[in-house]
C-alpha cells in the first residue's frame, strides 16, 4: 500500500475552519475505491497543527486520487488556510491496513 502521513500548519485564525473546510475532500477521498484510511488528528503540541494519516491500495489508487476534482478543489482551498507548506512522508510499504503492535497489550484490571 502507499501509506501517507502529512502536517498541515494552518494560521491560528483558521483553526476551527480546518475540518470544516476539508470535510467534502475528506468523505469523496474515503468513498474513492482505492483508499484504505484516511484520517485526521491533531498535535498536542502544536495547535494549529493537524495531521492527516491516508493510504491507498496502490500506485494507481493514488494516482487517481490525486488526479481527482475532489483532491483538486481540495488543494485549492487548503492553501489559502495553511500557513506554511506542508510536510509529507509518502512510502509504499508491506500489507494493505493496520499491523498491531505486539509490544502493548491491554492488562486485566
Amino acid at each position: 500500500m502507499i501509506f501517507i502521513a502529512v502536517k498541515f500548519t494552518v494560521r491560528a485564525a483558521e483553526r476551527d475552519n480546518w475540518l470544516p473546510a476539508v470535510d467534502a475532500f475528506t468523505l469523496a477521498t474515503r468513498q474513492e475505491p482505492g483508499n484504505l484510511f484516511f484520517e485526521w488528528s491533531y498535535s498536542v503540541e502544536n495547535p494549529d497543527q493537524f495531521v492527516l494519516l491516508e493510504a491507498f491500495a496502490d500506485e494507481e489508487a493514488g494516482v487517481a486520487h490525486v488526479n481527482s476534482d475532489h483532491f483538486k478543489a481540495a488543494i485549492d482551498t487548503m492553501s489559502e488556510l495553511v500557513a506554511e507548506i506542508p510536510e509529507i512522508i509518502n512510502v509504499q510499504v508491506p500489507g494493505d491496513d493496520w499491523s498491531r503492535m505486539a509490544e502493548v497489550t491491554p492488562r486485566n484490571r
